[in-house]
């Protein structure tokens, strides 16, 4: 059985990376620091324990376990955080890339696949976008990501690592079996406030924005499951054990796109809740639309998304919503 580690193999999306890993047959190792991931979350493979920027520990890791691969999702993603704080998203995200790498290749572990996002495009000129889209990121967080794929090409080249960077569109639902899903604090992606809106935890949710050049005026963004996101990492990873030299950085969406608007109604009728709604002025940076040309990971990897309706995503989500709050009930009144 292969190893493969996955550093933030604690948070939202490495957990569903990990399950994916070992139905496929590997034998994942969560490595997390524990500050935005959950231990609960773990449990597919062993959990451990430390920080990005720990060289030593995490080459003391590789060789214990005996990693053949690394899936780096482990990184700070608040964009307005990354914006007030530049210097805590450079020094997690590039430094701590930095400090992965150098373990890597003391340990001569040769295959990685990057968590990158569809933030280093930032306000595109065209849509859909595709992979040649020209990136020009709006953020630092987006900025910090786009170095961490020039690093990866740079070391492609210099030292013959075997890479692929995932631009990530959306992240949306849960795993369908309930055994996963999102637990942030704090929450910013638009379906679980939306859902904790229909759970009665969040008196209403607001939209920031509602005159934009959209038919409903709200803007539109490519949602995909977690679940097909996770998968897309094993169909990655099996590329780069193949050695069939693919390109160096997939976009992954479902190529559809949905309106803020649109979400909030489907989330009311799939929960029977009225889910109010307060305006908000539009948030700088803000694109319009975000729409992925997903057809590069389709024809090179063969990632068709299984879970591509917002009705599956946002059911699979409530589905969690609803036993993550009778789980941690119960685990409270323990």
């Amino acid at each position: 059985m292969k190893t493969v580690l996955v550093t933030g193999g604690a948070g939202y999306i490495g957990s569903h990376v990990c399950k994916a890993l070992a139905v496929a047959g590997y034998r994942p190792i969560a490595y997390d620091n524990l500050i935005y991931g959950h231990d609960w979350a773990v449990k597919w493979g062993p959990l451990e324990r430390g920080n990005i920027l720990d060289t030593s520990k995490i080459c003391a890791v590789l060789r214990k376990t005996g990693a053949e691969a690394v899936i780096h999702l482990a990184a700070f993603a608040y964009v307005g955080e990354s914006v007030s704080d530049p210097a805590k998203y450079y020094r997690n995200n590039v430094a701590g890339t930095l400090a992965l790498l150098a373990a890597m290749r003391e340990c001569e572990v040769k295959r990685i696949v990057f968590s990158s996002t569809c933030a280093t495009y930032g306000t595109p000129d065209s849509l859909p976008i595709t992979e040649d889209t020209p990136q020009r990121p709006v953020n630092p967080y987006g900025a910090s990501k786009l170095m961490i794929e020039r690093i990866l090409a740079d070391y492609r080249h210099a030292y013959d690592l075997k890479s692929i960077s995932l631009r990530y569109f959306n992240a949306a639902g849960a795993d369908p079996d309930g055994e996963l899903g999102e637990e942030h604090e704090p929450e910013t992606h638009l379906i679980p406030l939306v859902l904790d809106v229909a759970a009665g935890s969040r008196p209403h949710i607001t939209v920031f924005g509602d005159d934009y050049q959209t038919p409903d005026g709200t803007c539109i963004r490519d949602y995909i499951h977690v679940s097909d996101l996770a998968y897309a990492h094993v169909l990655a990873l099996q590329a780069l054990e193949r050695e069939i030299s693919p390109r160096p950085s997939y976009n992954l969406g479902t190529g559809q796109g949905h309106s803020v608007a649109e979400v909030i109604e489907v989330a009311r009728r799939i929960t029977g809740s009225v889910i109010p709604v307060a305006k908000g002025h539009r948030r700088p940076g803000d694109p319009a639309i975000l729409l992925a040309d997903p057809s590069r990971a389709k024809r090179d990897l063969g990632f068709v998304p299984r879970f591509a309706a917002v009705d599956d995503m946002i059911s699979s989500a409530w589905y969690w919503t609803k036993r993550r709050q009778r789980l941690f009930k119960s685990r409270g009144a323990a």
